[in-house]
């Protein structure tokens, strides 16, 4: 009786290996998506930075300001690429999770046992501090616990901010790179050094403050676009 109320309250271990690799998947797919939004990201940045710089050679009098803009756009892009190495590692890590945890379940099945694993604790309390995946990996690393795969979580992980300590002077160091990178093939003239540019005709007062009203409305909706994007 009593192994019949165990069968009927308690899940399997197969049940249990099913509901692991289900929520893995989730986060798997969870990160292709987010990962393939950074790409979009990454290049709809890219082609902000292209504008600003043609934006700057169409009118010289907003050099300035359209050099400011595109070193945003640059400390954006280097955001953006750092954000999907790290979910690239995650991914990884969560292979690396799925393929431990299907082990793990294997010896259970040989030997009748199971012995708490530190790499896959280790694994699972890097990805649970992740914003994007922390819900559904705390939702596994209970089973995982349910299943004696793991010891119970003691939320010792680093904070998030010193995961991103030192971007911001990292960005700076960077930041002439992407510039140059972007800018090279579509805009080779505008990274040649002391290159001399000749004195446009100046156009009548009123053309002048059309042309610079348009450049700002460009410019707004650059950054409100951005702005929509890192939303």
């Amino acid at each position: 009786m009593n192994s019949i109320r165990s069968f009927l309250w308690k899940p399997s271990p197969e049940e249990q290996k099913r509901k692991c690799n289900t929520l893995i998947r989730s986060n798997t797919r969870k990160l292709d998506r987010d990962i393939q939004n950074l790409k979009l990201l990454e290049s709809k940045t890219k082609n902000f930075i292209v504008q600003g710089n043609k934006r700057a050679q169409k009118n010289p009098s907003q050099q300035k300001q359209a050099a400011h803009e595109t070193r945003v756009f640059a400390k954006e892009l280097i955001r953006v690429r750092k954000q999907n190495a790290r979910l690239a590692t995650s991914k990884a890590q969560l292979h690396s999770v799925q393929m431990q945890v299907n082990e793990a379940f294997s010896v259970r099945k040989i030997e009748g046992s199971l012995k708490a694993s530190t790499g896959i604790m280790k694994d699972v309390n890097t990805l649970v501090k992740l914003p994007e995946l922390s819900g559904t990996m705390r939702e596994l690393s209970q089973e995982l616990v349910k299943a004696g795969i793991i010891e119970e979580m003691v939320g010792d992980s680093l904070p998030d901010e010193e995961l991103m300590e030192g971007e911001d002077e990292e960005a700076e160091a960077e930041v002439e790179k992407v510039l140059g990178e972007v800018l090279r093939d579509k805009h080779p003239k505008a990274q040649e050094p002391d290159q001399v540019i000749p004195e446009p005709a100046q156009p009548a007062q009123a053309q002048v403050e059309e042309e610079e009203e348009e450049d700002q409305e460009e410019l707004d909706q650059m950054r409100g676009r951005l702005e929509a994007l890192k939303s």
